[in-house]
């Protein structure tokens, strides 16, 4: 019992060091701006549940790929977009894509795993996505219809999407949230702290210049309300996957996870499903496994849902936007993940 508690605070000591100033701090102040900054109307006509599907799933698929961000970083960014009047589908699109197959570790993966797993894994995330979307927004039909009704009531928060002092505050809070690991691609982390602070130095002069008092206290307060839901169940999670990584066996491993087999591919999304993957280090461990005896079948499903879902990113979505939703979405990836894993393996890996 010893053993595994320590195991389960090395997690979060490792999780606390490398990942919450760097990432969680950033994306929690964009998910509260994109709240009180962005017009709601706007929203609504372009990402809302009465925008056309045939350009609303594209579009948040697209923008999606550029947000470099782990399974818990993006759900405050997601969370952020759905709260501020944006509808399910182009909401949970993000929180998939954004993780499972954003740019940074596509171009890592395709530098360790090859061509031809980076290509079938940005194109299995797409298509993995409009899915999602098409399931989150037929199953809560009516409560997103109810939920446009009630945004379209309140006072209008302008007729621009955001003024350009906004715009400009959202572009340096998305390159605080980047730069760290676009830049810094290697050395020690606190080269990566050093390009945060000094983003987040130029964040807070700007916002001072552009933004009154008040509308800084309002910022402060949404992005508050999403630390105060989240990041306690984030901590809590990330504990119970360091006692899991404890208890699990390497060799149990290697002979579950070998073949392209249905099982297989099971097996390596459940594993995925649960444990935590920083975006970039998803590549690594696959690579390992691979060469341990895993097959490529089974590790694009791990690829995927490796750094798509966590079991704090489950935690925190039950929170955030509801059980039912958590339900839905999770029980959809882990479907999509495990057929898409055996497809893979038995028409390009065979």
């Amino acid at each position: 019992m010893s053993e595994l508690f320590w195991a389960g605070v090395a997690a979060l000591e490792d999780y606390i060091a490398l990942h919450v100033l760097t990432c969680l701090v950033p994306a929690f102040l964009l998910a509260g701006a994109m709240v009180t900054f962005i017009s709601r109307e706007t929203i609504l006509h372009y990402l809302g549940t009465q925008a056309r599907k045939r350009t609303v799933f594209p579009l948040a698929a697209g923008s999606s790929l550029f947000v470099a961000a782990c399974s818990c970083t993006v759900i405050p960014v997601a969370s952020g977009l759905y709260y501020g009047g944006a509808g399910i589908g182009p909401a949970f699109i993000l929180l998939w894509v954004a993780p499972a197959a954003n740019i940074l570790a596509l171009i890592y993966t395709g530098a360790i795993l090859g061509a031809q797993m980076v290509t079938l894994r940005v194109a299995s995330a797409l298509l993995m996505a409009f899915v999602v979307g098409t399931v989150m927004l037929g199953a809560f039909r009516r409560e997103e219809q109810a939920r446009e009704l009630t945004l379209a009531s309140q006072p209008p928060a302008g007729t621009a999407i955001a003024s350009r002092g906004t715009v400009g505050l959202l572009v340096l809070l998305v390159a605080t949230l980047l730069a760290p690991n676009y830049l810094v691609r290697e050395g020690p982390y606190l080269h990566k702290v050093y390009v945060w602070a000094a983003g987040t130095l130029l964040v807070a002069l700007y916002a001072w210049r552009v933004k009154t008092r008040a509308e800084i206290a309002a910022w402060l307060k949404e992005t508050w309300w999403f630390v105060r839901i989240i990041f306690p169940l984030l901590l809590a999670g990330v504990f119970v996957v360091g006692v899991i990584g404890r208890l699990l066996p390497e060799s149990w491993i290697q002979s579950w996870l070998g073949g392209n087999g249905l099982l297989a591919s099971l097996l390596a999304t459940l594993i995925g499903s649960v444990s935590y993957f920083a975006t970039m280090t998803e590549a690594p461990f696959v690579d390992t496994l691979m060469k341990m005896g895993m097959g490529p079948g089974p590790a694009l499903a791990l690829l995927l849902t490796g750094p798509g879902l966590s079991l704090p990113n489950w935690l925190a979505i039950a929170r955030v936007f509801g059980p039912r939703k958590a339900v839905v979405y999770v029980v959809t990836i882990l479907v999509l993940g495990t057929l898409v894993g055996w497809a893979a393996g038995q028409l390009y890996f065979s």
